[in-house]
């Protein structure tokens, strides 16, 4: 099983945008790359500890490709907009690919340099290695499966249905 980390706006919608993704093995709500430990989310919303909401993604490279995983996050991201997506705005929102393998930091460069093309403004995606990851309190874990009538950015219809999977329960 491979392992990475996205970011892209509020963890609720990639979270439950990539529990539908053919190949996704296991997803997990939490929080990235801070100046602390042990982060609340009242705490990454102040802005103050340089966390972002991310989601944490085992999948099966046999069934998807990371290159296919960041086409997913391009769908579903504007990576051209600085720490807003949709509705949300702030610091904890920016978007990022947080890498854990070593060996896929140059296959997610060589994906944004590709990428540069299609847009008229800079990519703005971080690029990182996986420095900590924090799992976010399980209210906020499959929130919106628990809470189908929340706000979520993201436009679920872009997910092909050759793409899909049945969403993955309590992993």
């Amino acid at each position: 099983m491979k392992k990475i980390v996205l970011a892209g706006g509020c963890f609720w919608g990639v979270e439950a945008y990539f529990k539908r993704v053919k190949g996704i093995m296991k997803t997990k709500s939490g929080y990235v790359n801070g100046k602390t430990d042990e982060v609340t989310y009242k705490e990454v919303c102040t802005g103050k500890t340089g966390h972002v909401e991310a989601c944490y993604l085992e999948y099966d490279e046999k069934i998807l490709s990371l290159r296919m995983i960041l086409n997913h996050l391009f769908r579903i991201i504007d990576p051209t907009s600085l720490n807003k997506q949709g509705g949300d705005i702030g610091t904890q929102y920016r978007t990022g690919v947080y890498y854990i393998d070593l060996g896929d930091k140059e296959k997610i460069k060589q994906y944004m340099k590709d990428q540069k093309k299609s847009y008229s403004k800079p990519i703005v995606v971080e690029i990182e290695k996986l420095d900590k990851f924090y799992d976010a309190e399980e209210f906020h874990q499959e929130y919106l499966e628990k809470n189908p009538s929340g706000y979520c950015h993201i436009n679920f219809s872009v997910l092909k249905d050759e793409e899909r999977q049945e969403p993955i329960r309590g992993k």
